[in-house]
């Protein structure tokens, strides 16, 4: 069988697409490495919705893709960007999806950690900033998860300097029953987020952000950095105070962060473990074996699928990891909260779908082809 895909020309190429699943996965989580997959949701397709409304969630099918995830051994990382936090699903959202998920987690012994940000406002003064991240705090200590503190848009935006993101996170953290992971995501990520730190020169801002972790080592469990720049993810996990990890947010250069050198490695807590569940596991258990090649040899193939899902505009690598999740049968239709499917190309989810192909992510190659036909014909490519 054979599917025609668009081609960079504008015209159309005939694609071979493999007929064999994978192997089954070993179970088990990984030891040497914490790994956590930022999970998507799943949109209710039925909903009568506007993309500037209230999110509407198929909530079965998000926590059955979360118990995918959790049965290789993975942990999740819940309402965090890779779900459309701030880009289609609310505080409101967010909040009854960590309690769901943070509850489905304590029923299958899943590992999860959720985010507590500020999207609540818009804007805000410092008071209001802090009162708004307390409010997310405390919903997710209450549901049991650890606690993922996000960078805040409102934040970026009131903040005059260094000085008012030291206190505003001494604050949050003096506040916290348990040690959080912090997060520093990129304006690639988010352009809201620029400057943050209180400098938008990466040296300034890595400083504060240490001296952060600096004042309250005993309540940062690790940081996630998702700044796409492996040099300086190494730089700084070697000046992290001993005990705190590295989570390395980089989908573009995870295989050599999660590897490490002589010096350390970073766990990791990334958006493309989510379509690479099954096998980034499976990589990081020949990892846990010191097989550091035959870690490589399953990791690094996967990388050329991940830039391509994390092309600019990089906040839109979403509509990717919905689209996989739909073509390996995750989830019956390939609907994003927010009108989000619009957000890629066809030619752009064509490459997607081969490149996942290639892989051998799709569990039933045959529903993957189907399911990829009937949405070329949907944009008018002939069959």
């Amino acid at each position: 069988m054979t599917i025609r895909l668009p081609a960079p020309d504008g015209g159309l190429r005939t694609y071979e697409p493999r007929t064999d699943p994978p192997a089954p996965a070993p179970a088990g989580p990984p030891v040497s490495r914490t790994v956590f997959s930022a999970a998507h949701v799943v949109a209710d397709p039925y909903a009568d919705t506007t993309p500037d409304g209230p999110a509407a969630v198929d909530w079965d099918a998000t926590l059955a893709f979360r118990r995918h995830l959790w049965s290789h051994g993975l942990g999740v990382a819940e309402a965090m960007d890779t779900a459309q936090r701030g880009m289609g699903l609310d505080w409101a959202g967010a909040a009854e999806l960590i309690r769901r998920s943070a509850a489905e987690a304590r029923a299958v012994g899943g590992r999860i950690a959720c985010g507590a940000g500020t999207d609540q406002l818009s804007h805000g003064t410092l008071p209001q900033i802090r009162a708004a991240y307390e409010e997310q705090l405390a919903v997710v200590e209450e549901s049991g998860a650890q606690t993922i503190l996000m960078a805040s848009r409102a934040l970026a935006a009131t903040a005059t300097g260094p000085d008012d993101y030291l206190d505003v996170y001494g604050h949050l953290l003096r506040q916290a029953n348990e040690p959080v992971i912090l997060h520093w995501l990129g304006p690639m990520f988010d352009p809201a987020l620029d400057g943050y730190w209180g400098s938008a020169d990466l040296d300034a801002a890595t400083e504060t952000f240490l001296d952060v972790i600096a004042a309250h080592p005993d309540k940062v469990d690790g940081v996630k950095v998702s700044l796409l720049d492996a040099r300086r993810e190494v730089e700084l996990r070697r000046r992290l105070p001993d005990g705190v990890r590295c989570y390395t947010g980089d989908d573009f250069h995870y295989p050599e962060l999660i590897e490490g050198d002589a010096q350390g490695f970073s766990h990791a807590l990334l958006g493309v473990f989510d379509p690479l569940g099954p096998l980034a596991a499976r990589a990081v258990r020949t990892l846990d074996t010191g097989d550091t090649k035959g870690f490589r040899a399953l990791l690094d193939p996967t990388v050329a699928l991940s830039r391509h899902l994390f092309q600019p505009p990089t906040r839109y690598y979403k509509t990717g990891v919905v689209l996989l999740a739909w073509l390996a049968g995750h989830q019956d239709h390939f609907t994003m909260v927010g009108g989000l499917q619009s957000a890629r190309s066809l030619p752009h989810l064509a490459r997607a779908y081969e490149l996942a192909d290639g892989l051998g992510l799709f569990p039933d190659p045959a529903l993957a082809e189907s399911r990829m036909k009937s949405l070329l014909t949907v944009h008018g490519v002939p069959r």
